[in-house]
């Protein structure tokens, strides 16, 4: 394989302005500091509150509970627009919903929602572009332009909330069930930012969106110092390892920060989360043909996370069928091949299943939407 055309950055650029300050970057406490800032009382931020976070509004003109005189004022300094829709595509007879958002600065980030018989699902960024420089991946070739801020994060999963209550998606009004940090960026490279919006969105209403945190994962390529510091932070949200290849050389290659931390190290560190959290942890595998879907891998694989007497009962693996850009060399398995490596894990006792794929006649990559419009 060729080496990686793009370098791993650790650092995000420095020198962009900051998104302005809204209601979903501050705790309770902290609006009705702001709103005795503006001269206005502390219940007014309350009451912002349960608009955005209860009621999923955030239209002056539906807040008939605020002072008409003081609405305007109100709105405007605490929810203030953050991302603006460029283009919108829809898929699976219109229950995938995937959106191309341009946010205050001109950086563009991509949000999926996904409607499901059970459940209602918004895959959302956490980056403008993603410092990971991964090959196989439409945003890592596009490098790190800046972390987004708690709000920006948040607000996408509030749209797709009011989106969904409002029947705005097909299949009727329902409500929004789950959250998955996978859409562009590191969520751990944005940790700040990530752990607010994690925060925001399980915090009761009005405080937040009142999420259940079993119901919210955050992934992550392996920065093994991040990952152990979430363990330690107290919310089982579900933590999935995009792990992609169970050995160094080849990780190496496609997944660049295994050159900071071995697949032992991030496997150790997924195991800790497991053992603070109690939380099983979801091993994400992209199916990449020739790459890394050998018989072989399947057996390292599980030998790497049955290893130092683990077991298998603390992990799922989740075999993705890789979602190739235009004129990518990286293509998806051979069905017969994921089919046999499916069988190896389960016959060492490792669950494992196959991601449903969505939108792939839209784009459905995280990035590709990015790419083309850039």
């Amino acid at each position: 394989m060729r080496g990686r055309a793009i370098p791993l950055v650790l650092t995000p650029p420095k020198g962009r302005g900051k998104p302005p300050r809204h209601l979903a970057d501050l705790s309770l406490a902290e609006r009705a500091a702001a709103a005795a800032e503006l001269g206005l009382p502390g219940f007014r931020a309350k009451q912002l509150s349960v608009h955005y976070f209860e009621r999923l509004v955030h239209d002056p003109a539906q807040m008939t509970d605020l002072p008409a005189a003081q609405r305007a004022e109100l709105v405007a300094g605490f929810l203030p627009e953050l991302l603006t829709p460029v283009r919108t595509q829809t898929a699976d007879r219109g229950t995938t919903v995937k959106t191309l958002w341009k946010l205050f600065d001109g950086a563009l980030v991509e949000s999926v929602l996904m409607r499901y018989t059970d459940r209602a699902t918004i895959c959302i960024s956490s980056q403008a572009g993603c410092g990971m420089a991964c090959p196989f991946c439409a945003t890592g070739q596009g490098g790190l332009q800046r972390n987004m801020s708690t709000a920006e994060i948040v607000h996408q999963v509030v749209v797709a909330a009011r989106a969904m209550a409002t029947g705005e998606v097909a299949g009727g009004p329902g409500r929004l069930s789950n959250v998955v940090f996978m859409g562009m960026g590191e969520p751990l490279h944005a940790y700040a930012a990530t752990l607010g919006a994690v925060r925001r969105l399980t915090d009761p209403a009005p405080d937040g969106l009142g999420l259940s945190a079993r119901h919210v994962t955050v992934s992550t390529v392996g920065l093994v110092p991040r990952m152990r510091q979430l363990a330690d932070e107290g919310i089982p949200v579900t933590l999935a390892l995009s792990l992609h290849a169970p050995d160094d050389e080849l990780r190496n290659e496609i997944v660049p920060i295994n050159t900071r931390f071995s697949v032992a190290e991030t496997v150790d560190a997924a195991y800790y989360y497991f053992e603070r959290t109690g939380r099983r942890v979801s091993i994400e595998y992209a199916m990449m043909r020739g790459i890394n879907d050998q018989d072989h891998r399947a057996e390292l694989l599980a030998d790497v996370l049955s290893a130092d007497g683990r077991g298998t009962g603390w992990t799922h693996v989740n075999l993705i069928p890789l979602n190739p850009t235009p004129g990518s060399k990286w293509t998806a398995s051979d069905p017969a091949d994921e089919r046999e490596f499916v069988r190896r894990l389960e016959s060492r006792g490792i669950s494992t299943t196959v991601r449903d794929t969505r939108g792939r006649e839209i784009d459905g990559a995280c990035g590709q939407l990015a790419a083309a419009e850039s």
